[in-house]
């Protein structure tokens, strides 16, 4: 169950100074079996589920991390949501990239405070969410997406976890066929043939900075590989995948959970070097 307003404030930011839950704020709802509930507080409505309900009002300036009970007496845990908490339960588009590579491709990119990112495959936003808070205040991030009708539903998902976005920009066309940017210290693409982005990209990247391609299957890793290591502006090709599995820990047993989290995607990264020439040599032959 989850609802969303196209605005509101990032929790994280006002945590840092407030621990308890202010209006418009996303919190997040945790029943004795683990299964969660994400609400944007608001005056003067309720939050519904099997359960029973609790008004929001009841949670509004109470403490993170305390206990609600609902109309039928059941107890819930109520705690911000983590960004790996809302990619999981955000109102979804096209396929979502979850948590566990959220997390490495915010890593492998090296997306750091201050950085100037373009991005290529809005979907619902979860990418754009993670960019965003890494780069910081001081950072800038231009999305590109060639698909008009997703852009809505993924402005919508940002602003519920994130509040000022004046230094996001978005732009619908295609970025195969230029990037409006300069300086650009990354560019990260979601999209099913990032090969054809190869040019535009390295037009736009500055050298030593790094391009980064998420792809679902070997076969479109293979031909996006292929073509960086013909391109001859891209080095230190290297591909990884992210494996996630949970354990049990009770006070009788410790045994890993029945379910993993294998295979989602592919995480190709490359720097943006200068054309090797007779010195250069090849990295990845």
């Amino acid at each position: 169950m989850i609802t969303s307003n196209d605005a509101g404030p990032d929790a994280h930011n006002d945590a840092a100074s407030n621990n308890r839950f202010v209006p418009g704020e996303l919190a997040l709802f945790l029943d004795r079996k683990g299964r969660a509930y994400l609400q944007t507080l608001t005056e003067g409505e309720e939050f519904h589920c099997h359960l029973g309900f609790i008004p929001h009002a009841e949670v509004i300036g109470q403490p993170v991390g305390g206990w609600y009970t609902t109309s039928r007496g059941h107890v819930l845990l109520g705690i911000r949501p983590t960004l790996g908490d809302y990619v999981r339960l955000m109102p979804r588009g096209p396929q979502v990239i979850y948590a566990k590579d959220l997390g490495n491709i915010v890593s492998m990119a090296d997306i750091f405070p201050g950085a100037t990112v373009v991005e290529a495959g809005l979907g619902s936003g979860a990418l754009t969410t993670g960019l965003l808070r890494a780069v910081g205040p001081a950072g800038r991030l231009v999305s590109y997406e060639i698909n008009e009708s997703v852009v809505a539903k993924a402005e919508s998902n940002v602003k519920s976890v994130i509040s000022d976005t004046s230094r996001w920009t978005v732009k619908v066309g295609d970025i195969a066929e230029g990037i409006d940017a300069e300086a650009v210290n990354r560019v990260v693409l979601d999209l099913p043939e990032p090969w054809r982005v190869l040019d535009a990209a390295a037009n736009a990247l500055s050298t030593g900075g790094i391009l980064l391609c998420f792809l679902p299957t070997v076969l479109q890793v293979h031909e996006l590989v292929l073509a960086l290591q013909d391109d001859g502006r891209y080095a230190r090709i290297e591909t990884a995948e992210t494996m996630l599995r949970g354990w049990n820990v009770t006070r009788r047993s410790v045994r890993p959970a029945h379910r993993m989290v294998a295979h989602s995607g592919f995480i190709t990264t490359a720097v943006r070097c200068v054309p090797p020439g007779r010195q250069g040599y090849a990295l990845n032959p």
